[in-house]
């Protein structure tokens, strides 16, 4: 009973920082969606096109609140793909608070750090580039990730029809509360199952990844960085710290971490397809760097 009561408690306190964040992201939604009107959602997109760069340096500090946020942007269609992609990258969760903790060099985190931000934002952009060219030549409608602008954008106030809220009936900072606690109640129930597994058997079928060669190792530990909880990041960083994984299979399973933010994105963002395919670049991308570092000189330079 007092091991059931301390997870509840543990969770509880990986989720709680979480709902300022979410909370102030659903308030400046709302507020730009009731008061500031056309105008400044299209000062909004105008101003979306530099997204990925400030995505992918957001993401580097060690909280979940950033990409937690960016989901929900992304689910009312106020950033672009690019920038959500680029946020989730570059997210390290827990992976700076671990390595600080374990005096490992500061150079080093830098340079982890600097990789993470560099894919993060050159993806971001990339995958932009991509869609505004598709849909220049109108074949948008043969990709599943929408561009921001798309004439049929989820806004929020599809975001709020589809949850039965009846926001407009609300003051902004009440329905904004509703919002928070309905994705915050989520966020806490797949945390606690997560957690519960990874601690039961998880971090045992995590070792056995040392063994593997590197592009399998990159190929596993880049599913086990999508599982949204801070213990996956810091099974892995530590793992690797004790020399039983390589950076890249490291920096496979981190780039692909993005903490609450896939919650909120599974649970916000619509059609179901968009985001299946997001996750899956990320997961593409996770491999291919992480492969890449290990075979190149760059695994060297990281260590």
């Amino acid at each position: 009973m007092h091991h059931i009561l301390e997870t509840l408690w543990h969770v509880l306190t990986e989720t709680l920082p979480l709902m300022p964040f979410l909370y102030l992201t659903y308030l400046a939604m709302e507020a730009l969606e009731r008061y500031a009107g056309e105008k400044t959602q299209r000062l909004v997109r105008r101003a979306g096109r530099a997204g990925p760069a400030l995505g992918g340096v957001l993401g580097i500090i060690p909280q979940c609140g950033f990409s937690a946020s960016g989901a929900g942007l992304y689910a009312a269609r106020v950033i672009t793909p690019g920038t959500l992609v680029a946020l989730f990258l570059s997210t390290s969760d827990e992976m700076l608070p671990v390595m600080l903790s374990s005096a490992v060099p500061p150079l080093r985190i830098v340079k982890l750090l600097a990789v993470k931000v560099v894919v993060a934002i050159a993806v971001g952009f990339m995958l932009d580039a991509v869609i505004r060219l598709l849909r220049r030549h109108k074949n948008a409608a043969a990709t599943c990730v929408h561009d921001h602008d798309h004439e049929e954008e989820f806004r929020m106030e599809e975001l709020c029809r589809s949850g039965h809220c009846h926001c407009d009936e609300r003051p902004v900072w009440l329905s904004s509360l509703i919002h928070t606690a309905s994705v915050g109640a989520v966020i806490y129930l797949v945390s606690l199952v997560l957690h519960s597994l990874i601690h039961h058997g998880g971090e045992a079928l995590i070792e056995r990844v040392a063994a593997l060669p590197s592009v399998l190792a990159c190929l596993v530990t880049s599913v086990i960085g999508m599982i949204p909880s801070c213990a996956a990041s810091v099974a892995l960083t530590e793992l690797h710290l004790s020399g039983g994984l390589s950076v890249g299979a490291l920096m496979a399973g981190l780039l692909t971490g993005a903490g609450a933010g896939t919650i909120v994105l599974l649970r916000a963002n619509r059609p179901r397809k968009n985001t299946l395919v997001l996750l899956a670049m990320l997961y593409v991308v996770g491999v291919a760097v992480g492969t890449l570092i290990d075979l190149t000189p760059l695994a060297g330079w990281l260590a």
